[in-house]
C-alpha cells in the first residue's frame, strides 16, 4: 500500500505524522520524502544514505549548421523555451519541460539531446535498518519539481518490485503540480488538517483538488483541542462528515508535543500515550486501505 500523507498548506504536520507512523509501522516499509524543494523527513528519521544519483532532464541543444530555420520547434513549444530572433533559433533550456515535441518535429536533425540537472535522489535506510528510505532534492535554482518527482516515483516502484513493502510518502504541501504529481501514485491519501481558519480553508482546497482522482481519502486532525479553537476542530469534523472523509485520529495540541517536534524528535517517542495514538492511527489507516481495496474489487 502506498500512503501519501498530504496537506493543503505547509506546517500542518504531515512530515511529523509521516515520521511517527514510520516508527510504529508493522512490516516492510519505505519512508519517502517527496517534498523536494524543502525536504525535512531526514530531520526526524536520520538516514544512512547508501546511494546518491543525479536526476537529469532531457533538453534540446542546437546544431546551427543543420538548422533550416523552419521554426517548427518554436511553434510546437508551449513553454516558450524556443524562440526565433532575426531568423535565428534560440533555446532557453531552463524553461524546457522535457516533453520531446521539438525533437519529433525537427525535419533536419538540428536538435540534439542535451541535459539539465534537476537535483539528486538519495536512498538508504532509517530506523536502524528496519525501513528503507528514499528522498528527492531539487538543485538550487531549479524551477520545476515534477520531472524530478516522476523520477523519484519510478525509483520507488523499482524498490517495491525488488522487495515488496508498504510506502509512506511525505507529499509536497499544497495543491499545485508537485502535490498532484505525487498524489496520483497513491493507493490512499491521508490529509493532515490544521484546524485553524487558514488551515481549514487549505484543507478543503486539498480535498477538492484530489477528488477527481477518485482515490480513498482519510484525514487526521493535528493540534486538536487547542484552547479557544473548539469551533475550528468542529468545522473540520463537520466537513469530513459531509464529504464522507473518515477522521482516523485527532492528535492533541500539547506544549510538550510542540517541544518534541521543534527538537526534531518523534512524537511517537514522547510518551506511551503518544505512541498508542500513532499505533491506533496506523491500524485505522491499514483497515481503511484494505476496506477501500475490497470495495474497489467488488465494484
Amino acid at each position: 500500500m502506498r500512503v501519501v500523507i498530504a496537506s493543503g498548506k505547509g506546517g500542518a504536520g504531515k512530515t511529523c505524522v509521516t515520521a511517527s507512523l514510520a516508527d510504529v509501522w508493522r512490516g516492510p516499509l519505505v519512508a519517502v520524502d517527496t517534498d523536494a524543494e524543502a525536504p525535512n523527513l531526514h530531520l526526524f528519521l536520520p538516514p544512512r544514505i547508501t546511494e546518491t544519483t543525479t536526476a537529469w532532464l532531457d533538453v534540446p541543444n542546437m546544431d546551427p549548421e543543420k538548422c533550416i530555420h523552419c521554426e517548427k520547434c518554436r511553434n510546437i513549444c508551449t513553454y516558450k523555451a524556443i524562440a526565433s530572433f532575426a531568423g535565428r533559433i534560440t533555446l532557453f533550456p531552463d524553461m524546457c519541460h522535457g516533453c520531446g515535441g521539438c525533437f519529433a518535429v525537427c525535419p533536419s536533425g538540428a536538435l540534439v539531446h542535451g541535459k539539465r540537472e534537476l537535483g539528486v535522489l538519495e536512498s538508504g535506510d532509517v530506523l536502524n535498518g528496519s525501513a528503507r528510505y528514499l528522498a528527492g532534492r531539487t538543485r538550487i535554482g531549479e524551477s520545476m519539481t515534477p520531472p524530478l518527482l516522476r523520477q523519484e516515483l519510478r525509483r520507488l516502484s523499482a524498490m517495491l518490485e525488488e522487495r515488496s513493502a508498504d510506502a509512506l510518502i511525505d507529499s509536497p504541501p499544497g495543491v499545485s503540480c508537485p502535490a498532484v504529481t505525487v498524489a496520483r501514485e497513491a493507493d490512499v491519501i491521508l490529509l493532515v488538517a490544521d484546524p485553524t481558519p487558514f488551515g481549514f480553508h487549505d484543507f478543503r482546497l486539498a480535498h477538492q483538488a484530489f477528488l477527481p482522482m477518485e482515490l480513498p481519502v482519510a484525514a487526521v486532525i493535528n493540534r486538536a483541542g487547542a484552547e479557544g479553537n473548539a469551533e475550528g476542530d468542529e468545522a473540520v469534523r463537520a466537513y469530513c462528515r459531509e464529504h464522507d472523509v473518515p477522521v482516523l485520529a485527532e492528535l492533541p495540541f500539547e506544549r510538550e508535543a510542540a517541544e518534541q517536534y521543534a527538537s526534531g524528535r518523534l512524537l511517537a517517542e514522547l510518551s506511551p500515550a503518544w505512541r498508542e495514538r500513532f499505533e491506533h492511527l496506523r491500524d485505522a489507516l491499514v483497515e481503511f486501505g484494505a476496506k477501500r481495496a475490497r470495495e474497489a474489487h467488488h465494484a
